[in-house]
């Protein structure tokens, strides 16, 4: 096993957790589960610790996949029994390439637009600096704390700044936090297939198939109801008295996150007209922004990009939310190694959710900080 960790903290409390199974399951468990796969150690996921067994029933690929075993894709009934078999996305003619560039370019770009011909009268300084503000924080709430650390637990850290990261993601109003992780465990289980919960993938071919997938995976899945079964995926997270807690008072974190940018409107401009400036900016056109650019994962980023590991999906890395996204785009490389705490895996792929990762590690802040190994990387290579 290769165990490659930025930091990681050891003494009595930490062994007796995992001697006693209290929410983590000892490396032989796992050893026997890979065995029972006939699965090698070789670029085993790189951490000291591991699932509990209810998350390991619940999604095994998460953790097979790391250690380099078949990924067995869950089906609902009588749909194809291989991926072979499913509908996939197509080879994209140029003319449908372009029409794709300038959807997801033409809205940004109307943004960018729209704040240099307010500049002055309706946008100056105090209001980009609320938007870039309050979308960094909510937007890191998602990609470091809902993403990383709950979904994926790719790291571990305080107490305090677990709590800090579930309520910058709730003002994010993504959803309160079991829903969002349930929901995103789901996807990684079925990804781009029929029970995948957002799929751009499975509706047809031709440009109406991908215009209808694009729709379903950006946003029309959220008028679509839950999985009966859908917070079976969050056990773990369910037990966690404070991180329930944080999920039931969601409406109270949405209304302070557009809270704090009004009031600090309001208060730097000495009128109420920076107050709805800056509710303006830092709460709706941020919540905006960062519901599509999240949304954008999951619909362009399963369409449009680069797939340099092989997934078991249609999974890109795409520079453009590679940036935005910090670190997010890099949509291939997380799922060939959905435990990783970092995406941007190679040197050119700026991540800066994993460089907020690391100077946590840094500080002492975070410990058991996933990475897969040089061999993971080198045997998951596309030919």
């Amino acid at each position: 096993m290769i165990v490659l960790q930025t930091t990681q903290r050891t003494g009595p409390t930490l062994h007796a957790r995992e001697e006693t199974l209290n929410g983590f399951v000892p490396d032989r468990i796992v050893e026997q589960e890979a065995a029972r796969l006939n699965v090698s150690g070789g670029g085993a996921v790189n951490t000291s610790r591991n699932p509990r067994p209810g998350f390991l029933q619940i999604i095994p690929e998460m953790l097979r996949d790391e250690v380099g075993a078949p990924v067995i894709h869950g089906h609902a009934p009588d749909a194809p029994e291989s991926i072979g078999e499913l509908t996939r996305a197509p080879v994209l003619s140029l003319p449908v390439r372009i029409t794709n560039f300038i959807a997801i370019i033409l809205p940004f770009a109307g943004l960018i637009a729209a704040i240099v011909l307010m500049w002055g009268w309706g946008f100056d300084w105090l209001h980009l600096g609320l938007f870039v503000g309050m979308y960094a924080m909510t937007g890191l709430g998602i990609t470091i704390g809902f993403h990383r650390l709950f979904t994926h637990r790719a790291f571990e850290t305080t107490r305090p700044i677990r709590l800090l990261l579930a309520v910058l993601g709730c003002m994010a109003v993504q959803g309160p936090i079991l829903r969002w992780v349930a929901t995103h465990r789901r996807h990684h289980q079925h990804s781009d297939e029929h029970e995948d919960p957002h799929s751009p993938n499975m509706h047809g071919t031709g440009f109406v198939g991908l215009v209808k997938g694009m729709w379903h995976a950006h946003m029309g899945w959220m008028f679509k109801p839950d999985s009966p079964n859908l917070f079976s995926y969050v056990n773990d997270l369910v037990k966690d008295s404070a991180v329930r807690r944080v999920s039931d008072l969601f409406p109270l974190w949405v209304v302070i996150g557009v809270a704090i940018p009004t009031a600090l409107g309001g208060l730097t401009a000495q009128s109420w007209t920076g107050a709805l400036l800056g509710f303006i900016w830092g709460g709706l056109v941020r919540i905006f922004f960062v519901h599509h650019v999240t949304w954008s994962i999951n619909s362009v980023c399963h369409i449009w990009g680069t797939r340099p590991f092989r997934s078991h999906d249609e999974s890109r890395n795409n520079l453009i939310f590679g940036i935005i996204g910090w670190g997010e785009g890099w949509h291939n490389n997380h799922h060939a190694f959905p435990t990783s705490a970092r995406h941007g895996l190679r040197w050119w792929e700026f991540d800066i959710s994993y460089v907020i990762i690391r100077t946590l590690a840094a500080l002492g802040l975070a410990w058991n900080v996933r990475v897969p190994s040089a061999e993971s990387m080198a045997l998951k290579m596309q030919d």
